[in-house]
């Protein structure tokens, strides 16, 4: 710890135990715990508490009164060491919560890089974050949650424990989602939520080209539209589309589902 160095304020309290890296920027009132590791160019602003066995990454900006390297709200726990591991290039912004593992799993919380999580966001024990992932303010994960990269997470949403959000995947603002959402899909709604249909602004944005999204859509209209059961819609898609990354990626993350995936309503299909 370079307790001596200007870039850590005098009024910040850093555990003798902690790792705080010359680059990084600790201000007023941070509280660091014993075992944290403050990477490069990171910079807490004011007022965060980072506890024991938490790593951040470099180049983070942490705005205050976030709060990360809790303990995991589980009954169950006992002090067990389990960690965070946060990437690079995150801005994690004021009263986020991220709470380390249980010893259900991995021991391990994981959030990756390029992610951008609002005001009042919460990230449960044993989540897994992949990178340039969007959640909005007061968005909040579940224990054990898996959410893909570049996913968006709406504002004032609740994801169950356990469900899986795919790569590009969207959750509407206020949604509720006790299933897995599948990659490149767009949800909405409350008990239960909707699939809308393929994420069609969000794949734009990130370069997929005409072609790629109208293939995407006619996958989409098998496995939401046609009145199909699962297996009937995955054979059906295997025998319709010549083998593609992003084929294999929907089949793969359908057969592994555990709660199975949002579907369609009635009314619900959207074919923008």
């Amino acid at each position: 710890m370079a307790g001596s160095d200007l870039r850590i304020h005098p009024t910040a309290v850093v555990h003798p135990g902690a790792r705080i890296d010359p680059g990084a920027v600790i201000g007023p009132f941070c509280l660091i715990g014993p075992e944290a590791v403050v990477g490069p160019g990171t910079v807490l602003e004011s007022h965060v508490t980072v506890g024991g066995r938490t790593t951040i990454g470099a180049d983070n900006r942490v705005s205050p009164f976030v709060a990360i390297g809790g303990e995991p709200q589980d009954v169950g726990y006992k002090d067990e060491p389990s960690r965070i591991q946060i990437g690079d290039r995150n801005v994690i912004r004021e009263f986020v919560t991220i709470h380390r593992a249980t010893t259900k799993q991995d021991l391990e919380t994981v959030i990756g890089d390029d992610n951008y999580l609002m005001a009042y966001s919460h990230v449960a024990h044993d989540c897994r974050l992949g990178r340039g992932i969007i959640m909005l303010h007061g968005a909040t994960l579940g224990g054990h949650c898996q959410v893909g990269d570049f996913a968006l997470v709406g504002a004032m949403s609740g994801v169950h424990q356990f469900c899986r959000l795919g790569r590009f995947s969207f959750m509407g603002g206020g949604s509720m989602v006790t299933q897995d959402v599948l990659p490149f899909c767009r949800v909405a709604g409350q008990r239960p939520t909707r699939a809308l249909g393929l994420n069609v602004v969000g794949l734009r944005r990130n370069g997929f080209s005409r072609e790629r999204i109208s293939a995407l859509k006619a996958i989409f209209q098998i496995l939401l539209f046609e009145n199909l059961n699962t297996t009937q819609a995955l054979e059906r898609i295997e025998a319709a589309f010549p083998p593609s990354e992003d084929r294999e990626e929907i089949a793969a993350f359908i057969r592994t589902a555990k709660r199975g995936y949002v579907k369609k309503s009635a009314d619900a299909w959207d074919r923008d």
